[in-house]
Parts: C-alpha cells; structure tokens; sequence
C-alpha cells in the first residue's frame, strides 16, 4: 500500500502550532435554571425549541 508523505514529517504542522488555552466556561446554577425552565414550559405555557408558535417568518 502507497504511503503518503514520509514517516519523518509526521506531526510536523501540530508540534509547530502555539498551545491556546481554551476559555473557562461557566453555566448558570442548576436550581436557578431548573426554575427558569419550569416558568417558560409550565407557567408560561411555552412549546420548547426554536420555531415557536406565534412567531412568523419575515420574508423579504
């Protein structure tokens, strides 16, 4: 079977490439979104995902 490229060129491109850290993701409280989320589906009566009832499409 052909090869691509040569054995010692392998990881070249990564080991060359600046190490950026990932930035710290933080999340709302569990019991405070579990809250906002029984607000909007069961007091405010509220179907969840994006295409809402009540809310058209503006064509242009």
């Amino acid at each position: 079977m052909a090869t691509h490229g040569s054995i010692t060129k392998a990881g070249k491109v990564k080991g060359q490439t600046p190490k950026v850290e990932g930035r710290k993701r933080v999340g709302t409280i569990s019991i405070l979104r579990n809250k906002s989320n029984f607000k909007k589906r069961f007091a405010l009566h509220r179907t969840p995902g994006q295409n809402k009832p009540g809310q058209r499409k503006r064509r242009r």
